[in-house]
């Protein structure tokens, strides 16, 4: 498989990711006004008044969890697969420690049974490898790595 094949193939993987992770949410979204629903149907009381509230703190935090799927979707769409010498997003790259591709942190996937650790740009990882090219050495965790190939 091409290398720009792997890299198709790792983006799908992140809007695989993503779609999925938002689906849930969305769920969560709709269970949550159906339980407020059923909730402002039933009789009054302490015990009530304490039910919707935790229902609105339940549907706070999804509503919380759906910007940052959101956000996820606007960085994959951003995500360009051309070639480039400088690391950057949707860059795949190769180094003595393992194989990374720059987009989002969803960890570990396997393309054609080789692990590729998908991470994002704000990640420790991401942070120094962001704008290096290949020849390039960056230090995390007390190991020198060298970056291999940048595709």
């Amino acid at each position: 498989m091409s290398k720009h094949k792997i890299k198709e193939a790792l983006l799908h993987k992140c809007q695989e990711y993503v779609a999925q992770r938002l689906q849930r949410i969305q769920g969560t979204i709709h269970d949550i006004q159906e339980s407020l629903s059923s909730e402002t149907k039933s009789t009054a009381g302490d015990k009530h008044e304490t039910g919707r509230a935790m229902l609105q703190l339940e549907r706070e935090k999804a509503g919380a969890q759906l910007a940052q799927v959101q956000k996820l979707q606007q960085i994959v769409a951003k995500i360009d697969l051309a070639a480039s010498t400088h690391i950057r997003l949707g860059s795949l790259i190769i180094t003595s420690q393992g194989q990374y591709f720059l987009s989002i942190s969803i960890g570990k996937v396997e393309i054609e049974q080789l692990p590729y650790f998908v991470l994002a740009a704000n990640s420790p990882i991401g942070k120094l490898i962001l704008g290096k090219t290949e020849g390039a050495y960056f230090n995390f965790n007390g190991k020198e790595i060298l970056i291999k190939k940048v595709y």
